[in-house]
Protein backbone atom coordinates (compact mmCIF):
# COMPACT_ATOMS: atom_id res chain seq x y z
CA UNK A 1 0.00 0.00 0.00
CA UNK A 2 1.10 3.33 -0.77
CA UNK A 3 0.98 6.92 1.22
CA UNK A 4 -1.99 7.48 2.34
CA UNK A 5 -2.82 11.20 2.50
CA UNK A 6 -5.62 13.21 4.37
CA UNK A 7 -6.82 15.77 2.36
CA UNK A 8 -8.98 18.56 3.97
CA UNK A 9 -11.57 18.52 1.13
CA UNK A 10 -14.35 20.69 0.64
CA UNK A 11 -15.67 19.63 -3.24
CA UNK A 12 -14.65 22.78 -4.80
CA UNK A 13 -12.96 23.05 -7.80
CA UNK A 14 -9.15 23.36 -5.80
CA UNK A 15 -9.79 20.50 -4.15
CA UNK A 16 -11.60 18.06 -6.62
CA UNK A 17 -8.26 19.14 -8.86
CA UNK A 18 -6.00 18.10 -5.82
CA UNK A 19 -6.99 14.97 -5.57
CA UNK A 20 -6.01 13.98 -8.75
CA UNK A 21 -3.24 15.79 -8.88
CA UNK A 22 -1.97 14.05 -5.45
CA UNK A 23 -1.91 10.36 -7.24
CA UNK A 24 -0.27 11.74 -10.14
CA UNK A 25 2.81 13.28 -8.78
CA UNK A 26 3.04 11.04 -5.59
CA UNK A 27 3.85 7.32 -6.34
CA UNK A 28 1.27 5.17 -5.03
CA UNK A 29 -0.70 7.93 -3.48
CA UNK A 30 -4.37 7.24 -1.65
CA UNK A 31 -6.40 9.99 -1.35
CA UNK A 32 -8.57 10.41 1.84
CA UNK A 33 -10.96 13.63 1.63
CA UNK A 34 -12.10 14.84 4.84
CA UNK A 35 -15.29 17.06 4.71
CA UNK A 36 -15.56 18.98 8.49
CA UNK A 37 -19.44 20.20 7.95
CA UNK A 38 -19.32 23.33 9.95
CA UNK A 39 -22.74 24.61 8.67
CA UNK A 40 -22.10 25.50 5.55
CA UNK A 41 -25.20 24.40 4.30
CA UNK A 42 -26.72 21.72 1.73
CA UNK A 43 -25.74 23.51 -1.38
CA UNK A 44 -22.03 22.52 -0.50
CA UNK A 45 -22.31 18.97 1.05
CA UNK A 46 -24.85 17.53 -0.88
CA UNK A 47 -23.12 14.55 -3.04
CA UNK A 48 -19.70 15.45 -1.67
CA UNK A 49 -19.26 12.16 -0.53
CA UNK A 50 -19.69 10.72 -4.61
CA UNK A 51 -18.09 13.90 -5.77
CA UNK A 52 -14.90 12.99 -4.12
CA UNK A 53 -14.92 9.18 -5.03
CA UNK A 54 -15.64 10.45 -8.91
CA UNK A 55 -12.18 12.99 -8.62
CA UNK A 56 -10.42 9.57 -7.44
CA UNK A 57 -10.31 9.40 -3.51
CA UNK A 58 -10.13 6.13 -2.21
CA UNK A 59 -12.29 7.51 0.66
CA UNK A 60 -14.29 10.69 1.70
CA UNK A 61 -15.95 10.91 5.49
CA UNK A 62 -17.83 13.44 6.23
CA UNK A 63 -17.50 14.67 10.43
CA UNK A 64 -19.96 16.84 11.98
CA UNK A 65 -18.38 19.47 13.71
CA UNK A 66 -21.15 22.10 14.12
CA UNK A 67 -21.74 21.74 17.80
CA UNK A 68 -17.78 22.09 18.67
CA UNK A 69 -17.06 24.71 16.43
CA UNK A 70 -20.18 26.78 17.97
CA UNK A 71 -19.21 25.79 21.45
CA UNK A 72 -15.40 25.26 21.89
CA UNK A 73 -14.49 27.96 19.31
CA UNK A 74 -17.17 30.30 18.15
CA UNK A 75 -18.55 31.31 22.21
CA UNK A 76 -14.94 31.81 23.64
CA UNK A 77 -13.98 34.38 21.22
CA UNK A 78 -16.83 36.27 21.60
CA UNK A 79 -16.33 35.81 24.75
CA UNK A 80 -12.85 37.07 24.88
CA UNK A 81 -14.51 39.75 23.01
CA UNK A 82 -12.14 38.87 20.18
CA UNK A 83 -12.54 40.98 17.19
CA UNK A 84 -10.08 41.36 14.28
CA UNK A 85 -8.81 45.00 13.60
CA UNK A 86 -11.95 46.57 15.21
CA UNK A 87 -14.40 44.83 12.86
CA UNK A 88 -13.95 41.32 11.49
CA UNK A 89 -15.21 38.77 13.51
CA UNK A 90 -12.93 36.01 12.33
CA UNK A 91 -15.53 33.84 10.94
CA UNK A 92 -13.80 32.04 8.58
CA UNK A 93 -10.36 31.97 11.01
CA UNK A 94 -12.40 30.27 13.50
CA UNK A 95 -13.45 27.37 11.62
CA UNK A 96 -9.53 26.41 10.26
CA UNK A 97 -8.19 24.88 13.97
CA UNK A 98 -11.42 22.90 14.29
CA UNK A 99 -11.15 21.91 10.46
CA UNK A 100 -7.36 20.81 11.01
CA UNK A 101 -8.21 19.13 14.28
CA UNK A 102 -11.27 16.86 12.55
CA UNK A 103 -8.79 15.88 9.82
CA UNK A 104 -5.97 14.87 11.97
CA UNK A 105 -8.73 12.82 13.61
CA UNK A 106 -9.74 11.46 11.03
CA UNK A 107 -6.38 10.43 9.35
CA UNK A 108 -5.87 8.91 12.46
CA UNK A 109 -8.43 6.92 12.07
CA UNK A 110 -7.93 6.21 8.28
CA UNK A 111 -4.02 5.11 8.75
CA UNK A 112 -2.86 8.00 6.99
CA UNK A 113 0.83 9.57 7.35
CA UNK A 114 0.63 12.78 5.25
CA UNK A 115 -1.80 15.34 5.85
CA UNK A 116 -2.90 18.23 2.79
CA UNK A 117 -5.01 21.23 2.30
CA UNK A 118 -6.13 23.40 -0.37
CA UNK A 119 -4.77 26.77 0.23
CA UNK A 120 -2.62 29.08 -1.43
CA UNK A 121 0.57 30.65 -0.79
CA UNK A 122 -0.35 33.75 -0.60
CA UNK A 123 -3.28 33.48 2.22
CA UNK A 124 -4.10 33.37 5.84
CA UNK A 125 -5.37 29.79 5.93
CA UNK A 126 -1.86 27.63 5.01
CA UNK A 127 -0.79 29.27 8.34
CA UNK A 128 -3.62 28.73 10.53
CA UNK A 129 -3.85 24.89 8.84
CA UNK A 130 -0.45 23.95 9.13
CA UNK A 131 0.07 25.94 12.59
CA UNK A 132 -2.57 23.55 13.82
CA UNK A 133 -0.93 20.42 12.20
CA UNK A 134 2.51 21.33 13.63
CA UNK A 135 0.49 21.37 17.33
CA UNK A 136 -1.79 18.11 16.73
CA UNK A 137 -0.09 15.84 14.13
CA UNK A 138 3.71 17.23 14.44
CA UNK A 139 5.05 13.46 12.95
CA UNK A 140 2.45 13.89 10.12
CA UNK A 141 3.87 14.99 6.56
CA UNK A 142 2.25 18.07 5.10
CA UNK A 143 1.62 18.34 1.45
CA UNK A 144 0.54 22.08 0.09
CA UNK A 145 0.16 21.51 -3.76
CA UNK A 146 -0.30 25.24 -4.22
CA UNK A 147 3.43 25.95 -3.15
CA UNK A 148 4.62 22.71 -4.83
CA UNK A 149 6.43 23.81 -8.29
CA UNK A 150 4.68 20.34 -10.29
CA UNK A 151 1.31 22.61 -9.61
CA UNK A 152 0.87 24.72 -12.82
CA UNK A 153 -2.98 24.88 -11.88
CA UNK A 154 -2.98 29.09 -11.17
CA UNK A 155 -6.58 29.62 -12.69
CA UNK A 156 -9.73 28.72 -13.43
CA UNK A 157 -9.73 27.91 -17.00
CA UNK A 158 -6.43 25.71 -16.46
CA UNK A 159 -8.40 24.05 -13.75
CA UNK A 160 -11.59 23.34 -15.51
CA UNK A 161 -9.31 22.01 -18.48
CA UNK A 162 -7.63 19.55 -16.00
CA UNK A 163 -10.91 18.29 -14.69
CA UNK A 164 -12.35 17.72 -18.25
CA UNK A 165 -9.14 15.93 -19.83
CA UNK A 166 -9.59 13.41 -17.04
CA UNK A 167 -13.36 13.26 -17.26
CA UNK A 168 -13.96 14.47 -13.33
CA UNK A 169 -17.16 15.80 -13.04
CA UNK A 170 -17.88 19.51 -11.83
CA UNK A 171 -19.94 21.74 -10.81
CA UNK A 172 -17.93 24.62 -11.33
CA UNK A 173 -17.50 27.13 -14.42
CA UNK A 174 -15.20 29.88 -15.59
CA UNK A 175 -18.11 32.45 -15.07
CA UNK A 176 -17.64 31.80 -11.18
CA UNK A 177 -16.59 35.48 -9.54
CA UNK A 178 -16.52 35.78 -5.94
CA UNK A 179 -14.50 33.08 -3.98
CA UNK A 180 -16.13 32.16 -0.53
CA UNK A 181 -15.81 30.59 2.50
CA UNK A 182 -18.91 29.91 5.10
CA UNK A 183 -20.14 28.62 7.86
CA UNK A 184 -22.95 28.65 10.62
CA UNK A 185 -21.53 31.68 11.99
CA UNK A 186 -20.33 34.06 8.80
CA UNK A 187 -19.99 34.00 4.80
CA UNK A 188 -16.91 35.52 3.27
CA UNK A 189 -16.73 37.01 -0.29
CA UNK A 190 -13.59 37.92 -1.97
CA UNK A 191 -12.23 37.95 -5.54
CA UNK A 192 -13.60 39.58 -8.96
CA UNK A 193 -14.83 43.62 -8.36
CA UNK A 194 -14.14 43.16 -4.76
CA UNK A 195 -10.31 43.18 -4.96
CA UNK A 196 -10.78 46.92 -5.75
CA UNK A 197 -10.67 48.63 -2.48
CA UNK A 198 -12.28 52.11 -4.85
CA UNK A 199 -15.03 49.89 -6.11
CA UNK A 200 -18.37 49.94 -3.99
CA UNK A 201 -18.94 46.56 -2.47
CA UNK A 202 -21.16 44.83 -5.74
CA UNK A 203 -24.78 43.81 -4.51
CA UNK A 204 -24.68 40.24 -5.96
CA UNK A 205 -21.93 39.62 -3.45
CA UNK A 206 -24.38 39.46 -0.89
CA UNK A 207 -26.24 36.52 0.35
CA UNK A 208 -26.79 36.27 3.58
CA UNK A 209 -28.05 39.92 4.34
CA UNK A 210 -30.70 42.57 2.77
CA UNK A 211 -29.61 45.71 1.54
CA UNK A 212 -29.67 48.15 4.43
CA UNK A 213 -31.55 50.71 2.43
CA UNK A 214 -34.39 48.81 1.08
CA UNK A 215 -34.79 46.52 5.24
CA UNK A 216 -38.35 46.79 6.93
CA UNK A 217 -38.44 50.50 8.29
CA UNK A 218 -40.16 48.84 11.39
CA UNK A 219 -37.50 47.17 12.61
CA UNK A 220 -37.73 43.91 14.78
CA UNK A 221 -36.40 43.86 18.27
CA UNK A 222 -35.06 39.98 19.71
CA UNK A 223 -34.59 39.25 23.35
CA UNK A 224 -30.80 37.37 24.39
CA UNK A 225 -30.62 35.63 27.64
CA UNK A 226 -27.13 34.99 28.44
CA UNK A 227 -26.15 32.38 31.20
CA UNK A 228 -21.86 33.23 31.93
CA UNK A 229 -21.67 34.80 28.68
CA UNK A 230 -23.29 32.00 26.57
CA UNK A 231 -25.81 32.88 24.72
CA UNK A 232 -28.80 30.42 26.09
CA UNK A 233 -32.70 31.60 24.53
CA UNK A 234 -33.58 33.28 22.14
CA UNK A 235 -37.17 35.93 22.68
CA UNK A 236 -38.13 33.85 25.82
CA UNK A 237 -37.23 30.37 24.25
CA UNK A 238 -34.41 28.43 25.60
CA UNK A 239 -32.09 26.94 22.85
CA UNK A 240 -28.53 25.68 21.87
CA UNK A 241 -25.75 28.67 20.99
CA UNK A 242 -25.63 26.96 17.27
CA UNK A 243 -29.53 27.32 16.99
CA UNK A 244 -29.50 30.62 18.31
CA UNK A 245 -26.78 31.67 15.81
CA UNK A 246 -28.68 30.00 12.79
CA UNK A 247 -32.65 32.09 14.14
CA UNK A 248 -30.64 35.44 14.15
CA UNK A 249 -28.92 34.86 10.87
CA UNK A 250 -32.43 34.85 9.42
CA UNK A 251 -34.00 37.41 11.53
CA UNK A 252 -30.90 39.75 11.50
CA UNK A 253 -30.13 39.31 7.78
CA UNK A 254 -33.30 40.48 6.25
CA UNK A 255 -32.54 43.54 8.45
CA UNK A 256 -29.35 43.96 6.46
CA UNK A 257 -27.53 43.48 10.08
CA UNK A 258 -24.08 42.45 10.00
CA UNK A 259 -22.17 43.64 6.81
CA UNK A 260 -18.56 44.53 6.74
CA UNK A 261 -16.37 45.71 4.08
CA UNK A 262 -12.83 46.04 5.20
CA UNK A 263 -9.26 45.94 3.84
CA UNK A 264 -7.38 44.07 6.16
CA UNK A 265 -3.95 43.34 7.00
CA UNK A 266 -3.36 39.50 6.61
CA UNK A 267 -0.93 37.63 8.42
CA UNK A 268 1.76 37.37 5.26
CA UNK A 269 2.33 40.76 5.03
CA UNK A 270 0.33 41.77 2.18
CA UNK A 271 -3.19 43.61 2.54
CA UNK A 272 -6.57 42.07 1.08
CA UNK A 273 -10.03 43.08 0.67
CA UNK A 274 -13.09 41.14 1.92
CA UNK A 275 -17.08 41.57 2.24
CA UNK A 276 -18.22 39.90 5.74
CA UNK A 277 -21.67 38.54 6.33
CA UNK A 278 -22.09 37.85 10.07
CA UNK A 279 -25.91 39.05 11.13
CA UNK A 280 -26.54 36.77 14.20
CA UNK A 281 -23.00 37.00 15.26
CA UNK A 282 -23.35 40.72 15.53
CA UNK A 283 -26.28 41.20 17.21
CA UNK A 284 -24.95 38.27 19.88
CA UNK A 285 -21.83 40.68 20.18
CA UNK A 286 -24.05 43.70 20.55
CA UNK A 287 -26.11 41.66 23.43
CA UNK A 288 -22.91 40.39 24.77
CA UNK A 289 -21.19 43.83 25.20
CA UNK A 290 -24.65 45.42 27.17
CA UNK A 291 -24.42 42.56 29.89
CA UNK A 292 -20.54 43.42 30.45
CA UNK A 293 -21.46 47.47 30.61
CA UNK A 294 -23.64 46.79 33.67
CA UNK A 295 -21.54 43.60 35.50
CA UNK A 296 -17.91 44.61 34.75
CA UNK A 297 -15.83 46.89 36.54
CA UNK A 298 -13.57 50.08 35.13
CA UNK A 299 -10.37 47.36 35.07
CA UNK A 300 -12.26 44.13 34.56
CA UNK A 301 -13.71 45.77 31.56
CA UNK A 302 -10.72 47.86 30.07
CA UNK A 303 -8.73 44.17 31.06
CA UNK A 304 -10.77 42.31 28.76
CA UNK A 305 -10.74 44.73 25.85
CA UNK A 306 -7.14 44.27 25.99
CA UNK A 307 -7.46 40.63 26.51
CA UNK A 308 -9.84 40.55 23.56
CA UNK A 309 -7.25 42.36 21.01
CA UNK A 310 -4.62 40.11 22.16
CA UNK A 311 -6.99 36.73 21.68
CA UNK A 312 -8.10 38.15 17.97
CA UNK A 313 -4.62 38.48 16.88
CA UNK A 314 -3.77 34.71 18.11
CA UNK A 315 -6.96 33.12 16.05
CA UNK A 316 -6.43 35.54 13.03
CA UNK A 317 -2.64 34.15 13.03
CA UNK A 318 -3.88 30.80 13.48
CA UNK A 319 -2.00 30.17 16.94
CA UNK A 320 -5.79 28.54 18.55
CA UNK A 321 -3.48 25.46 20.24
CA UNK A 322 -0.94 27.59 21.85
CA UNK A 323 -0.67 28.11 25.78
CA UNK A 324 -1.00 31.98 25.78
CA UNK A 325 -4.10 31.10 23.86
CA UNK A 326 -5.62 28.82 26.45
CA UNK A 327 -4.14 31.26 29.39
CA UNK A 328 -6.22 34.18 28.08
CA UNK A 329 -9.39 31.97 27.51
CA UNK A 330 -8.81 30.80 31.09
CA UNK A 331 -8.94 34.00 32.02
CA UNK A 332 -12.32 35.38 29.80
CA UNK A 333 -14.16 32.33 31.11
CA UNK A 334 -13.50 33.40 34.58
CA UNK A 335 -14.17 37.10 34.32
CA UNK A 336 -17.25 35.98 32.53
CA UNK A 337 -18.94 33.84 35.44
CA UNK A 338 -20.96 37.13 36.02
CA UNK A 339 -21.87 37.62 32.21
CA UNK A 340 -25.58 36.22 33.07
CA UNK A 341 -28.68 38.58 32.29
CA UNK A 342 -31.34 39.36 29.38
CA UNK A 343 -30.41 42.49 26.53
CA UNK A 344 -33.20 43.97 24.02
CA UNK A 345 -31.37 44.43 20.17
CA UNK A 346 -33.41 46.60 17.89
CA UNK A 347 -32.91 45.08 14.26
CA UNK A 348 -33.28 48.05 11.99
CA UNK A 349 -31.38 49.30 8.57
CA UNK A 350 -28.43 47.56 8.83
CA UNK A 351 -28.17 48.34 12.73
CA UNK A 352 -28.45 46.36 15.73
CA UNK A 353 -28.27 48.40 18.73
CA UNK A 354 -28.63 46.63 22.52
CA UNK A 355 -31.92 49.13 24.03
CA UNK A 356 -32.17 47.18 27.03
CA UNK A 357 -30.49 45.63 29.10
CA UNK A 358 -30.82 43.88 33.00
CA UNK A 359 -28.63 41.21 35.00
CA UNK A 360 -28.65 40.04 38.63
CA UNK A 361 -24.13 41.02 38.73
CA UNK A 362 -25.74 43.99 37.48
CA UNK A 363 -23.41 47.18 39.56
CA UNK A 364 -25.63 50.17 38.43
CA UNK A 365 -27.28 51.77 40.68
CA UNK A 366 -29.81 54.40 39.60
CA UNK A 367 -30.24 55.75 43.20
CA UNK A 368 -26.77 56.06 43.41
CA UNK A 369 -25.99 58.18 40.41
CA UNK A 370 -29.34 60.57 41.05
CA UNK A 371 -28.35 63.67 43.20
CA UNK A 372 -30.64 61.37 45.95
CA UNK A 373 -28.54 58.30 46.84
CA UNK A 374 -25.84 59.73 49.69
CA UNK A 375 -25.67 57.04 52.02
CA UNK A 376 -22.66 54.98 49.71
CA UNK A 377 -21.63 57.42 47.79
CA UNK A 378 -20.91 61.04 49.11
CA UNK A 379 -20.52 64.35 46.60
CA UNK A 380 -18.41 65.73 49.64
CA UNK A 381 -15.60 63.07 49.19
CA UNK A 382 -15.09 63.80 45.72
CA UNK A 383 -13.28 66.57 46.80
CA UNK A 384 -10.47 64.78 48.30
CA UNK A 385 -10.45 62.16 45.83
CA UNK A 386 -9.82 64.57 43.18
CA UNK A 387 -7.17 66.27 44.87
CA UNK A 388 -5.23 63.21 45.27
CA UNK A 389 -6.11 62.16 41.70
CA UNK A 390 -3.89 65.22 40.70
CA UNK A 391 -1.36 65.41 43.22
CA UNK A 392 1.38 64.75 40.96
CA UNK A 393 -0.22 67.87 38.35
CA UNK A 394 -0.23 70.02 41.39
CA UNK A 395 3.00 69.58 42.54
CA UNK A 396 4.22 70.05 39.00
CA UNK A 397 2.81 73.49 38.56
CA UNK A 398 3.99 74.67 42.17
CA UNK A 399 7.37 73.64 41.07
CA UNK A 400 7.22 75.77 38.27
CA UNK A 401 5.99 78.59 40.16
CA UNK A 402 8.87 78.26 42.33
CA UNK A 403 6.13 77.64 45.49
CA UNK A 404 7.83 74.44 46.62
CA UNK A 405 11.11 73.16 46.50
Amino acid sequence: MGKRIALAYSGGLDTSCIVPWLRENIPGAEVVCVVGDVGQGADELTGVEEKAIKSGAAECHVVDLKAAFVDEFVIPTVITGGVYEGRYLLGTAMARPILARGQVEAARKAGCTALSHGCTGKGNDQVRFESAYAALAPEMEVIAPWRDPRWTLSGRVAMLGYLKERNIPTTASAEKIYSRDRNLWHISHEGGAIEDPWNAPPEDAWMLTADPAKAPDAGEEVSLRFGAGRPVALNGEPMSAARIIERLNTIAGKHGVGRVDLVENRRVGMKSRGLYETPGGTVIVEGLRAIEELVYDRETLHYREHLGLTFAELVYDGRWFTPLREALWACAESMAKVLTGEVVVRLRRGEARAIKRRSPHSLYSEKMVSFEGEAVYSQKDAGGFIRLLSLSERVRALKAKGLVE
